[in-house]
């Protein structure tokens, strides 16, 4: 059994959030400007130029990108052969959270209360944790935070078995192209297919951590995903929603069996500011 120190913890996501809002990743970085090579129209280009110009200087100054510095979504993968010491670890990631949007001058945007007094917490907690045990004895820890423009364009459905390949190719489509700006286009498609509501939305979600681009390790679920990034690329909507060729850099989509008489399908949609940060304790 491998202890691991509370504390420790704590450090890790206060690091990670406050690397999450400062640095864009490579493979961000690489989708962006592959896209500015591709789109044909010069407002769309222009679009392009200014997010490739914030991403260096957000760094640089250690600002962050975007000042919606989203809710902190923390995926962990918790190894059963590992043991947590001095503390909690919902507490010792929440105080991570805190820590790091303070000392990273962070937006705090964590209300709670959501239906009625919506009175803002003032440190960003509690996170949206999602545990995973696997094998090992180590700790994965994943911050991402997510931005209430994109997250609000989430979406959700459960198709009929029969309407299949195509209903989901059509949903997919439909919801993105509904989104038009509102998710600050040039973004990234999570997809989840199968399991239940819950399963599938949070498979939409954790395809957004693939690397941008990267394709399915399934032939027939690369298939599709090359088929909806074509399909939402041609809708139109573009850089910024002001119109253009790049809709979207990429859809990563994630699979999970599902019952008999179900086809849920979940959309999580990603901003261009595509942040998520991990380490490994």
């Amino acid at each position: 059994m491998r202890e691991i120190k509370a504390k420790d913890i704590t450090e890790t996501v206060a690091r990670l959030s406050q690397e999450a809002n400062f640095y864009l990743g490579e493979d961000v970085l690489a989708a962006l400007k592959k896209a500015r090579e591709q789109e044909e129209s010069p407002v769309g280009r222009q679009v392009l130029d200014h997010i490739l110009e914030n991403a260096p200087i957000a760094a640089k100054e250690q600002m962050p990108l975007c000042q919606d510095c989203g809710l902190a979504v923390v995926f962990v993968e918790m190894g059963q052969d590992a043991h947590i010491t001095g503390g909690d670890l919902v507490q010792a990631i929440n105080e991570g959270v805190r820590k790091g949007y303070a000392e990273g001058y962070l937006r705090k945007s964590a209300v709670k209360q959501p239906f009625s007094a919506r009175i803002n917490t003032k440190d960003n907690t509690p996170a949206i944790i999602h545990t995973e045990i696997v094998p090992g004895d180590k700790l994965k820890i994943t911050v991402a935070p997510k931005g209430g423009g994109s997250e609000n364009m989430s979406r959700f459905t459960v198709l009929k078995p029969a309407q299949g390949r195509q209903g989901v190719v059509d949903f997919v489509v439909n919801a993105v192209d509904e989104a038009g700006s509102n998710p600050c286009p040039p973004t990234i498609i999570g997809v989840g297919i199968g399991g239940t509501a819950e399963k599938a939305m949070i498979l939409a979600k954790k395809a957004l951590l693939r690397e941008v681009g990267k394709p399915s390790p399934d032939p027939e679920v690369a298939e599709l995903e090359k088929e909806l990034l074509q399909r939402i690329n041609s809708t139109g909507v573009g850089p910024g929603g002001v119109g253009g060729r790049i809709t979207s850099l990429a859809v990563h989509v994630e699979t999970f069996p599902a019952h008999i008489a179900s086809l849920p399908v979940a959309v999580n949609i990603q901003c261009h500011s595509a942040r998520h940060k991990e380490a490994i304790l």
